[in-house]
């Protein structure tokens, strides 16, 4: 049977987590929701507004998803606390997800801010689950600091490349006593159950489903392939062979 996923205490049935960005219309979110199994959905802090009667996302949320504010904007661990302290007093609860970006150009996230933000944010009482590159220090000094889990990026965020870091990624797995969240760069469904077979506990992904022809089909499809993924991990591989071994024997027939 397979296990409850569970971060910073609380248990989560799906491990596909989604994003509310770059959709055709905000309007599609409760059907992206209902079609991918989601419980839990990240935004940015900036288009929160509880005050607002129209254009704001939150009112296309359901109250029973796991709400994840993310920090985007930020560029070092100041501005990333500042936004966490914000996002909680505005009613989005304990949850962050740590984003502390400098570079403008590849949009990498800064470790060594992430690290301090986490710190500072866990001693508060905040579930903190940062996005990295997939460094193995960084991660360890992450655990250190607290975080709850930790979200290595697969490529570049928004670039639908795939698992171009699935090396690191594979390292974090196996060294890292958290939960392993593949965030950014996944960009089909393949990429999400390639992930998961590797070990990954879940996988956050926002552009290749909202940036598609059909995103609440798309969203269908990628919930399909986290569970597939997860299950082929849990049941165990095959061993491979350099020579072919045939299924089934090779005597016993034409009169032999």
């Amino acid at each position: 049977m397979e296990e409850i996923l569970e971060i910073g205490g609380e248990k989560i049935d799906s491990r596909l987590f989604i994003g509310t960005g770059k959709y055709p219309s905000d309007k599609l979110i409760p059907e992206i929701i209902e079609a991918s199994g989601a419980q839990v959905i990240t935004v940015a802090l900036r288009r929160v507004d509880f005050n607002a009667i129209t254009q704001n996302v939150m009112q296309f949320i359901p109250k029973n998803i796991k709400l994840l504010p993310n920090t985007s904007g930020a560029r070092n661990y100041e501005e990333a606390v500042r936004i966490a302290r914000l996002a909680k007093a505005a009613g989005c609860g304990n949850r962050i997800k740590i984003e502390v970006i400098s570079d403008n150009k590849y949009l990498l996230p800064d470790g060594h801010q992430t690290v301090k933000a986490t710190e500072i944010l866990a001693k508060e009482g905040f579930i903190v689950m940062p996005y990295i590159n997939p460094d193995l220090i960084i991660a360890k000094q992450l655990v250190s600091a607290g975080a709850a889990s930790v979200m290595p990026l697969g490529a570049p965020i928004g670039t639908n490349m795939g698992l171009k870091t699935k090396e690191m990624i594979k390292i974090l797995i196996e060294e890292i006593p958290l939960p392993i969240i593949v965030d950014a760069g996944i960009g089909k469904p393949s990429d999400a159950c390639e992930a998961m077979e590797l070990g990954a506990d879940a996988c956050l992904v926002n552009t290749a489903i909202a940036a598609s022809d059909n995103p609440v089909l798309m969203a269908k499809s990628f919930s399909e392939a986290i569970s597939a993924g997860r299950k082929a991990y849990l049941a165990g591989f095959a061993a491979q062979q350099k020579a072919a071994k045939a299924s089934s024997p090779l005597t016993g027939f034409l009169y032999e």
